[in-house]
Order: C-alpha cells, then sequence, then structure tokens
C-alpha cells in the first residue's frame, strides 16, 4: 500500500487501503489499546494494564527534572509489580552551548535518554514533562514504544487542555 494513497483528493482511500496500513505488530497495539481501555481508571492505571496485558516487565519513565518528584511518586506506584527505570532529563551534563550556541546552563539531553532505557531493556517508555522539540526526540530515538503521561506547559501548570477552554 503507498501510504501517500491515503492523501490524494481525487482518490479516496477503501476500508481496506486503511486496514493494510497495519502490520501484525501494530494491530497487536490496537488490541492491547482496545483491552485497557476503561473510563474509571487513570492514566497511570491505564498504561499499567496496558503493559501487564502485553506481558511487558520494564518501562522507561524519561522525565524533566521539573517533574522529578511526580516521576518517582509514578516510579513508585508502578514499581509495585513491574521494573522502573527512571531518567531525568539532564543525563550527561552536556553544557548547553555546545548543542545551541549562546545558550546557557545544562542541556536536556532526550536522545541519551532513549539510549539509556534502550540500555537497560524497556518494553515501554514513558515520556513526562519533557519540553516540545525534546520530546519529539525522544519518541524519535526511543527504541520501545513510547507515550506521554505529562506534557510540559509552563502557564496551564502542564495541563495544556486549559489553554483550549
Amino acid at each position: 500500500m503507498n501510504h501517500s494513497a491515503l492523501a490524494t483528493t481525487d482518490q479516496e482511500a477503501t476500508e481496506q487501503d486503511c486496514l493494510a496500513l497495519y502490520d501484525e505488530q501494530d494491530r497487536q497495539l490496537m488490541k492491547l489499546a482496545s483491552a485497557a481501555k476503561n473510563r474509571s481508571i487513570d492514566r497511570a492505571e491505564e498504561i499499567l494494564r496496558f503493559a501487564e496485558t502485553a506481558g511487558w516487565k520494564r518501562i522507561g519513565i524519561a522525565h524533566c527534572v521539573a517533574v522529578a518528584k511526580e516521576a518517582a511518586l509514578l516510579e513508585q506506584r508502578l514499581g509495585q509489580t513491574l521494573d522502573i527505570t527512571r531518567v531525568d532529563c539532564k543525563v550527561c551534563r552536556i553544557p548547553a552551548d555546545a548543542l545551541v550556541p549562546g545558550d546557557r546552563g545544562t542541556s536536556c539531553n532526550p536522545i541519551g535518554q532513549a539510549i539509556l532505557l534502550a540500555e537497560k531493556g524497556t518494553e515501554l517508555n514513558i515520556a513526562m514533562g519533557l519540553c516540545l522539540g525534546h520530546d519529539l526526540l525522544f519518541s524519535k530515538h526511543s527504541k520501545a514504544p513510547a507515550t506521554t503521561l505529562v506534557v510540559k506547559d509552563r502557564v496551564h501548570r502542564h495541563n495544556p487542555i486549559a489553554a483550549l477552554k
């Protein structure tokens, strides 16, 4: 299936065209997502159930230093039944101006976070409070599937949906 066929205006994609996008691994993730859905549980519990249903035991948490306390609480909660590896964004302590000339302080290192979690053999990674752009790099370089629990929004206390109300 040519994925670009879905974007053309002169040809409507058929159901078969759309179904052809999903390989067996993709279909398995869809099945797990369906099994984990439950309106009476929070997102952290949903992640826990998803991982348990998938048979995943090693979970990574890539977090911003600004949400270190919350990341530790998530590690404690999930760590009751899963093996958790948590890594903060300042891993390797790269000088910021080494990546962005003129920038100050210590740079975040989302690629380093992804590599360290891969070395630990994580089967699912959770992003917590990573900056825009850093979250993109983390997802791009994550060997394991990655989901987001918290996004950075300094104005709305990490609740960006508040800006849409």
